[in-house]
C-alpha cells in the first residue's frame, strides 16, 4: 500500500523491484500523470487500485503487462478523458470501478462505450458524464457510442504549384474536369489537369495572353471554349476541338473595342440561349452582354455605363434570371430578366465599395456574398422584393468571398490578403460557423474540383504560389 503518496509523473518501471506483488493499493496522494509502462514486470498483479489520487492523465501502455489483472480502480481522480486502447490486453479483468471523474463524454471516449459491454461491471462503476451539457450527469454504461458526431471535415495541403494566378474558373468535359488560372504577370491562360499517373495537378496546356485578368472555360458540344479577358491588345474567345493535348486556336475578337478594361466574366443560360457577362472597370467602360450566335458571342445589351463595374453574378430570383453588378462608384444593382434584357430592379442598400457578390441556394431561399475590401463582407438573403442583411463577418483587406460545396458539405471561404483566410461551414439557415483557417497569401478564387472519389480545393493566389488542398473527413474518435 502506498498512502498518503505525492509524486507528479508514476514513470516507467516504477515497480520492477517488486515482480511477485499481486494487490497494489496507491491511495489518498497525489499522481499526476501514470506513465507509460509504470507497471511493467507485474506479471502477477491481480488487484490494482489508483484512488482518490487526483490523477489528470494516464498514457496509452500505462497498464501493458498486467496479463493477470482481475480487479482495476480509477475512482475519484481527475481523468476528464482515458486514451483509446488502454485496457488492451487485459484478458482476464472482469471488475473495472471509473466512478468519481469528471469525464467529458465526447469523441475521445466513444471508444470505451464500446469495451465497456465486454466487462461485466456494474452501470454505476462505470462513472458519469461531467460534461458536456447534453450528457452531463448521465452514466456512461447508459450512452451508445452512435450518440457522438465524430465525423469532421477538413482541408489539409495536398500540392503548392510554383506560380501566381489571379481567377480560377472550374470546366467539365468528355468526363475529365480541370481549372483555368490566370496568370496576368506570365501572361497566360493556364489549363490545370489532373495526371493520373503521377497522382498530382499539373498545367500542360497554355495559351498565350497579355496580362489576362480572367479566363472562362466554356465547354460547348465537343469543343471547350476559353474566352481570355485582359488589360492589352483585346479580349479573345480561345477554342479547343479536341481532347486534352489538342492545340488552342483564336477563335473570335471579343467586344471590338468595346470592353476596355474588363475585369470579370460570368456566363448563363437563359431562355435557350447562351449569355456571357463582361464586366468593364475602366472609368468610361460599358460592361456588356453577350449572345452566343452559333460561330461567336454578339453584343446583346449594354448596361449603365460609367461605374467602373467589378463583378457581375447571373442568378435567379423569384423564377426569374437576374443579374447583380458591382461597382466601385455606386451600391450593387439587381437587373430583372424582361423581354429578352435585363432591366434595373432595385440597388443593394447600406453596402457601397462592394467588389464582388457571388450567390448560393439553401432551403428555397437565394443568399449573396458580398466582398467589402474596406469593409465587413455581407451575407444577404433575398426577400422577395430586395436583398436583406442576415450576418455580417469583420473582413477588412478580403478581395473574395465564395461559397462552394465540398463532397456535400457547404461552405463559405473567406479570402484576406493581410490575415490567413478562414473557412466557413454553412449553417442550416444561412449562417456562417467558423471551422478552419487556410495559410494563402493574396488569396482571388477558390474552386472546388472533384478527381474520382477525392475532393480538392485550389486556391489561386496573387503573390504567391497558387495552393491545393485535399478535402477529408477524419473521424475524432479513432
Amino acid at each position: 500500500s502506498l498512502v498518503r503518496w505525492h509524486i507528479e509523473v508514476l514513470a516507467e518501471g516504477s515497480f520492477r523491484h517488486t515482480p511477485t506483488l499481486q494487490l497494489l493499493l496507491v491511495t489518498a496522494g497525489s499522481v499526476g500523470t501514470i506513465g507509460d509502462g509504470a507497471f511493467a514486470g507485474l506479471v502477477l498483479l491481480e488487484y490494482l487500485f489508483i484512488e482518490d489520487n487526483e490523477v489528470g492523465a494516464i498514457e496509452p501502455t500505462a497498464l501493458r503487462g498486467l496479463r493477470g489483472l482481475l480487479f482495476l480502480s480509477l475512482a475519484n481522480n481527475r481523468l476528464e478523458t482515458l486514451p483509446q486502447g488502454l485496457f488492451q490486453g487485459l484478458e482476464t479483468l472482469s471488475h473495472l470501478d471509473l466512478r468519481g471523474n469528471p469525464f467529458r463524454c465526447d469523441c475521445r471516449l466513444r471508444w470505451l462505450l464500446s469495451w465497456l459491454g465486454t466487462v461485466p461491471s456494474s452501470p454505476e462503476a462505470a462513472g458519469h458524464c461531467h460534461s458536456p451539457s447534453p450528457h452531463q450527469g448521465t452514466p456512461l454504461a447508459h450512452l451508445d457510442p452512435r450518440d457522438f458526431q465524430c465525423q469532421r471535415a477538413e482541408l489539409r495541403p495536398f500540392q503548392s504549384l510554383p506560380f501566381s494566378s489571379l481567377g480560377a474558373e472550374a470546366f467539365a468535359l468528355g468526363g475529365h474536369q480541370g481549372v483555368a488560372l490566370a496568370q496576368p504577370f506570365a501572361d497566360a491562360c493556364a489549363l490545370l489537369e489532373w495526371d493520373q499517373l503521377a497522382g498530382r495537378f499539373r498545367a500542360p496546356t497554355i495559351i498565350n495572353s497579355s496580362s489576362p485578368v480572367a479566363c472562362h472555360p466554356l465547354p460547348l458540344g465537343g469543343s471547350l471554349l476559353v474566352v481570355v479577358a485582359q488589360l492589352r491588345g483585346g479580349s479573345w474567345v480561345w477554342r479547343r476541338s479536341g481532347g486534352p493535348g489538342a492545340t488552342f486556336v483564336r477563335h473570335q475578337s471579343l467586344g471590338a473595342g468595346r470592353l476596355r478594361r474588363p475585369h470579370a466574366v460570368a456566363t448563363a443560360r437563359l431562355g435557350g440561349h447562351l449569355y456571357l457577362g463582361v464586366a468593364d472597370s475602366s472609368k468610361g467602360g460599358t460592361s456588356t452582354v453577350f449572345r452566343w450566335g452559333g460561330r461567336g458571342f454578339y453584343p446583346h445589351q449594354t448596361l449603365r455605363a460609367w461605374h467602373r463595374d467589378t463583378h457581375l453574378e447571373f442568378l435567379e430570383l423569384g423564377g426569374r434570371p437576374a443579374l447583380v453588378v458591382c461597382s466601385g462608384a455606386r451600391r450593387p444593382l439587381v437587373y430583372r430578366w424582361s423581354g429578352g434584357f435585363f432591366t434595373p430592379h432595385t440597388d443593394i442598400p447600406h453596402v457601397p465599395d462592394v467588389y464582388a457578390a457571388k450567390h448560393f441556394q439553401l432551403r428555397g431561399h437565394v443568399f449573396l456574398c458580398l466582398t467589402r475590401f474596406l469593409g465587413d463582407a455581407k451575407v444577404m438573403r433575398w426577400e422577395g422584393s430586395m436583398f436583406r442583411e442576415i450576418q455580417q463577418v469583420p473582413a477588412r483587406g478580403s478581395m473574395i468571398f465564395q461559397p462552394l460545396t465540398l463532397d456535400g458539405h457547404r461552405y463559405v471561404l473567406l479570402g484576406n490578403d493581410f490575415a490567413l483566410s478562414r473557412v466557413f461551414r454553412l449553417g442550416p439557415e444561412g449562417h456562417l460557423e467558423p471551422t478552419q483557417e487556410l495559410l494563402v497569401p493574396t488569396p482571388r478564387a477558390f474552386v472546388p474540383v472533384t478527381i474520382g472519389h477525392r475532393h480538392f480545393l485550389v486556391a489561386s493566389s496573387f503573390k504567391g504560389a497558387t495552393q491545393i488542398y485535399r478535402h477529408i473527413t477524419v473521424d475524432l474518435g479513432a
